[in-house]
């Protein structure tokens, strides 16, 4: 399974310390395992399979979508708990 990040994603990663950029990438490779780890929400309100990935703090929306023979998680954004669904 391939990883693509969005813009935003890579720009909130970039703004954070190492040590909690690392968390969130390796919580983020844990979705590609099967089954997946973590704790994941189905996300309300949009047909488009979106997701989210709790770890701490913070939270990842994502969906799985399938290009070709590949699967691809798109990581659409990243942010606090209390911002990311504004």
């Amino acid at each position: 399974m391939k990883i693509v990040y969005s813009k935003a994603a890579i720009k909130f990663l970039a703004r954070l310390d190492r040590k909690s950029a690392e968390r969130i990438r390796l919580a983020i490779e844990g979705l590609t395992k099967a089954p997946p780890v973590g704790d994941i929400k189905v996300m309300q309100g949009f047909t488009d399979g979106r997701k989210r990935l709790r770890v701490g703090s913070w939270r990842v929306i994502y969906r799985i979508e399938s290009a070709e023979m590949i699967e691809v998680l798109l990581v659409i954004d990243i942010g606090n708990r209390g911002d990311i669904y504004k």
